[in-house]
This record gives C-alpha cells, structure tokens and sequence, in this order.
C-alpha cells in the first residue's frame, strides 16, 4: 500500500482528520487530478467535472480540520479515491 493509499485511507476513515499533513494533502489532491492555485496563505484546488471548489489552509504543519472533512465529503461524492 502506497503512501498517498495510507492517506487516503485516514481521510476516509474519519478517525484522525487533526493529523493530516498538509503537505501530504497536497500532494493527494495534485494526485487526484486537481489544479492548485496559490493566493496568500490558501491553496485552492479546482478540477473539471466537480463543482465544489477546496480551500485548504496550514495549521502549522497539518491541515484544518473541518477542511479535511470537506475533502473527504468531496472524495465520497465524486467517488475519487479508486483513481489511485
């Protein structure tokens, strides 16, 4: 199992959202197909065929939170994790 399948995994378990590196979400998204764009502090990602736009921002070296559980909300709605 890959790293980015582990991630994948955490994020769709649901049981450690606090603990998601930013970095490594990141790189996830890129992974999945979407385009990042930079502004300041927010990395926000877009991808055809999806509405949902993702704001990711740091805390500290992990990702927020409630935007872990957006990815993941996305992830299930689109069913994007058998892409990997």
């Amino acid at each position: 199992m890959s790293d980015y399948d582990k991630l994948l995994f955490q994020i769709l378990r649901g049981n450690a959202d606090a603990n998601v590196p930013f970095n490594e979400l990141r790189h996830l998204l890129k992974k999945l197909g979407f385009e990042e764009r930079i502004r300041g502090s927010h990395h926000m990602f877009r991808r055809s065929g999806i509405i949902e736009k993702i704001n990711l921002q740091k805390e500290g070296s992990k990702a927020k939170v409630y935007q872990v559980r957006q990815v993941r909300t996305i992830i299930l709605k689109y069913k994007l994790g058998g892409e990997l």
